[in-house]
């Protein structure tokens, strides 16, 4: 009987974007400006809302919450591609790979989860306004933050760890930009096949899952706003869901796209993940800042010092 010696892998080389050979200045250019932009437009937001009495609200502290995410989910894949796009090292080390799994699951998990919560309150202020501050109370918003985080975190904990408790012993070149499920396991020495089904099926339910809680809290806004009389009732009752839901609309729409393909595809796939992890996050900032009347005000304030005046 034959004894296999295995030598464990201790490190990871990213291979890239697939398809993209001989466009590494330019693209090393557009997603610089890309994250920078995000950083910034998100840090704005987040200080506007810290600074600005007005927006001491439950609405704002979500939103003030997803521009914390849309800071660092970026952040988990964009600064070490970069570094490879500039011609540097593309090896990541073992610790590194896991870590960058956990945090891309756990703040992606997070975000859709706080869409969800967004949306309830959006159908609190819409179809019981009456009732709204007492109902999103802060304790309620607090319990509301805290459970995202930890749901997200047993969310991330379960995917990492089936992940890398198989082991890695062989080819160690990810054909990607980024760790990620579906091209860590191909490289593993052992029956990967546990693990890709339990990842599957709870990334799969829990979108889904997510996904109808924010269908049906619109399908119940939607029928508010149709029962609005007026025109002009119906448009500020929609206004104040139309940058929400743009945000979704650019944050899920790719991966929708993706689950709908007959035959996979790496540089779509590619496409969407980094529709979906580097530029949607700053889609976020300029959806928010640009269709809101209140946070522009609260901008101008930032930008302009403490002497400007809203003029109405």
């Amino acid at each position: 009987m034959k004894i296999k010696n295995y030598t464990e892998v201790t490190e990871f080389i990213l291979l890239g974007i697939p398809h993209t050979e001989g466009l590494e200045t330019m693209l090393f250019v557009i997603f610089l400006f890309i994250y920078i932009f995000t950083l910034l437009g998100n840090f704005l937001i987040l200080l506007a809302i810290i600074s600005s009495s007005r927006l001491h609200t439950p609405m704002y502290f979500f939103l003030g919450l997803l521009s914390t995410f849309d800071i660092f989910f970026p952040s988990v894949s964009c600064p070490k591609m970069l570094v490879f796009l500039s011609g540097r090292s593309r090896a990541i080390s073992y610790r590194g790979c896991a870590t960058q799994l956990f945090f891309y699951h756990f703040i992606g998990c997070a975000e859709g989860v706080l869409y969800s919560v967004m949306s309830y309150d959006r159908f609190v202020a819409i179809c019981h306004p009456l009732r709204y501050t007492i109902i999103m109370n802060p304790r309620l918003c607090v319990v509301f933050a805290i459970c995202t985080s930890l749901i997200s975190c047993i969310h991330a904990t379960v995917l990492t760890s089936l992940t890398f408790q198989l082991p890695y012993c062989g080819p160690n070149e990810i054909d990607y930009y980024f760790c990620d499920i579906p091209v860590i396991l191909p490289l593993a020495c052992a029956d990967s096949s546990l693990a890709q089904r339990v990842g599957f099926t709870n990334v799969g339910l829990w979108t889904l899952a997510l996904f109808s809680t924010i269908i049906a809290s619109y399908t119940r806004i939607g029928i508010a706003i149709l029962r609005i009389r007026s025109a002009e009732g119906r448009s500020k009752a929609f206004s104040t869901c139309s940058a929400h839901l743009t945000a979704i609309l650019c944050a899920w729409g790719p991966i929708i796209i993706i689950y709908f393909q007959s035959t996979p595809n790496p540089l779509l796939g590619a496409i969407v993940q980094i529709l979906n992890n580097i530029v949607s996050p700053m889609l976020n900032s300029l959806i928010y800042s640009l269709r809101n009347k209140e946070v522009k005000r609260a901008l101008k304030r930032v930008l302009c010092g403490s002497n400007f005046k809203d003029l109405n």
